[in-house]
């Protein structure tokens, strides 16, 4: 079953690069009496997440937090390596987009986001998407049709629903 709005989120344990090495995240925690913008991706260093997606959030971001955001989360199915490794390439981590791995896709299995495209080598993968996480509940979701577009789940897009 795909996620919806007035939906709560799983509590899912995600991984983070710390100064010691890889760290679990749980999601609850991150969106507990919060408002938290989740965005997701096929994966790091692909061409739409590269360019379009990452960026739109990295342009977006103080204005979002005008808005009342506490945080914005980058969630894609890679190892916390390749997502700390993308952050820095990107300047993600640099203007404070947190990058975070699902490696098994266990989240993104379980909110219904995964889809497979293997001529393109992404098996278990996420569906590109945004939401608004308002206290671990869903309050906006914006998914894409295509993977390989970035319209209605770019930071411009999220903002505009604020």
């Amino acid at each position: 079953m795909t996620i919806s709005k007035g939906d709560k989120l799983p509590d899912a344990k995600l991984l983070q690069m710390g100064e010691n090495g890889p760290e679990s995240v749980t999601l609850s925690d991150k969106t507990a009496g919060r408002k938290v913008v989740i965005f997701a991706v096929p994966g790091a260093f692909t061409p739409t997440c590269h360019s379009s997606h990452v960026p739109s959030f990295m342009r977006t971001k103080d204005q979002f937090a005008e808005k009342g955001v506490d945080e914005i989360i980058c969630i894609s199915v890679n190892d916390p390596f390749v997502m700390r490794a993308w952050g820095k390439d990107t300047g993600a981590a640099d203007a404070g987009i947190t990058m975070l791995g699902d490696p098994d896709s266990a989240f993104t299995k379980a909110v219904g986001m995964d889809f497979d495209a293997p001529p393109a080598g992404l098996v278990a993968r996420s569906k590109r998407y945004a939401m608004l996480v308002e206290d671990g509940t869903v309050t906006v979701l914006h998914q894409e049709e295509s993977p390989s577009t970035c319209e209605v789940s770019g930071g411009e897009a999220m903002l505009a629903e604020l």
